[in-house]
């Protein structure tokens, strides 16, 4: 009998125990309720919608921010673009490196500096090929990059030469501003192709880009080039700490003229210190790891300074 009421009261204490457990379970949960009907947990990120500018220009051209479709396309792609965190890294570190190619080839021809940021959003810096076959930093067509004179065939592809298809685009950019008689309208061009525009401003009756119903890769894209632009010139203030020292820095070179053929560039490159990879980073437009050149055309090659490799980084 004793036994039995043991049993029993030990059940009633467990029985006890596991209502009190519950009990504390449930007001745990409350509070936590309670804690996040406050606010968020210390322990979340927060996410921060940023402000935009008070004022903003492209290429000298004031941005109309007093529309709202005009802000809110600005604030689409400023927050796409500052929370897209390793890519807009990375592009932060690469424009240490290519900015200072680009910005004085812009200048010569007197182009607003701001286009930089079109090699930016046309190819994030890279040599990139769409599917359609656009190609380098500026992404020209085959046709279009021969009719700015660019040398394309099997062995070159001058697209991939970031000087000389920067050259390109700036002249690209001047027969635009001649049509347009703006900076945006020629940005806007660029991506989209001057027929195209050319139809929408016919069928909208209106020539302004803040003003234009434009596809959506069009209407997006000015929005993306300011935001890099936003983003890049004050880095810190949406979030990017970048020490410089992390910054990619310039390749030390030299040019070699060659106007013969080239059977291997592999040992052209040991020549010259170093190999064939690090000689066709310097040269993408070097299509072969040789060069017939049977027309004699004289060409500058770049070759890194002894030591560039590591030098860099130092």
């Amino acid at each position: 009998m004793q036994k039995k009421w043991g049993a029993k009261i030990l059940a009633v204490i467990g029985g006890l125990a596991l209502v009190f457990v519950l009990i504390g379970l449930i007001q745990e949960n409350n509070n936590d309720v309670e804690r996040w009907a406050e606010g968020p947990e210390k322990n979340l990120q927060q996410i921060i919608s940023f402000e935009l500018p008070d004022s903003l220009y492209f290429a000298g051209e004031r941005v109309p921010l007093e529309n709202f479709d005009t802000r809110e396309s600005l604030d689409r792609e400023l927050n796409s673009n500052a929370y897209f965190h390793s890519s807009t890294l990375l592009l932060i570190k690469r424009s240490h490196r290519y900015f200072p190619v680009i910005e004085p080839i812009l200048k010569e021809y007197g182009i607003p500096d701001d286009f930089k940021y079109l090699a930016v959003a046309e190819s994030n810096l890279t040599n990139a090929v769409s599917p359609v076959g656009a190609t380098g930093f500026w992404q020209f067509m085959p046709s279009t990059a021969k009719e700015y004179g660019l040398e394309i065939n099997k062995e070159i592809d001058e697209r991939y030469h970031l000087e000389k298809s920067t050259g390109a685009a700036c002249r690209y950019f001047l027969k635009s501003y001649e049509k347009y008689g703006n900076w945006t309208m020629v940005a806007a061009a660029y991506n989209r192709g001057s027929n195209g525009v050319d139809r929408q401003i016919e069928i909208q009756e209106q020539n302004n880009y803040y003003d234009l119903l434009l596809p959506e890769e069009t209407s997006r894209y000015l929005f993306r080039i300011l935001a890099f632009k936003t983003i890049f010139s004050q880095p810190a203030k949406y979030g990017f700490v970048i020490p410089e020292e992390h910054l990619y820095p310039p390749v030390e070179y030299i040019t070699v003229n060659i106007d013969t053929t080239v059977n291997s560039f592999a040992s052209f490159a040991a020549v010259f210190g170093t190999n064939y990879k690090i000689l066709k980073a310097l040269n993408p437009w070097l299509r072969q790891p040789y060069l017939n050149n049977s027309s004699g055309e004289s060409y500058e090659i770049k070759v890194p300074v002894a030591g560039a490799r590591t030098k860099v980084y130092e």
